[in-house]
C-alpha cells in the first residue's frame, strides 16, 4: 500500500456535529476503499491567505494520513468535489 496525505478545509460556519459527520463520511470512505487511516488531525478554524471562493476568509482544517492504493485516492477527491462544504483539499503521496 502507498502512503497518502490529505488536508482539506471545510467552511467555517458549521456547527462541531457536522465537522464529525464529515469527517467520519471521508474516513470512512477511506477504509471502505480497501485504506487504512494511520493519522487524524483536526487542525480547527484558521485564517486563510486568501479569499476562496469570493466568500470565505476562515476555514475548519482537518489533517489525514493514510495507507490505500490509488483507487482510494481517486474515489476520496471524487467525493470532495460532490460535498459543497468542502471549500479546498489537497492529496499528496508521502516520500518513504
Amino acid at each position: 500500500m502507498i502512503k497518502y496525505e490529505t488536508m482539506f478545509i471545510l467552511k467555517p460556519d458549521l456547527e462541531e456535529d457536522a465537522y464529525t459527520a464529515l469527517i467520519e463520511r471521508f474516513t470512512g470512505l477511506i477504509e471502505a476503499e480497501g485504506g487504512e487511516v494511520t493519522n487524524l488531525e483536526r487542525m480547527g478554524k484558521r485564517k486563510l491567505a486568501y479569499e476562496v471562493k469570493k466568500k470565505y476568509r476562515e476555514g475548519y482544517y482537518v489533517l489525514i494520513n493514510f495507507k490505500g492504493e490509488p483507487n482510494v485516492t481517486a474515489e476520496l477527491e471524487r467525493n470532495f468535489r460532490i460535498v459543497d462544504d468542502v471549500i479546498r483539499y489537497l492529496i499528496v503521496k508521502e516520500e518513504e
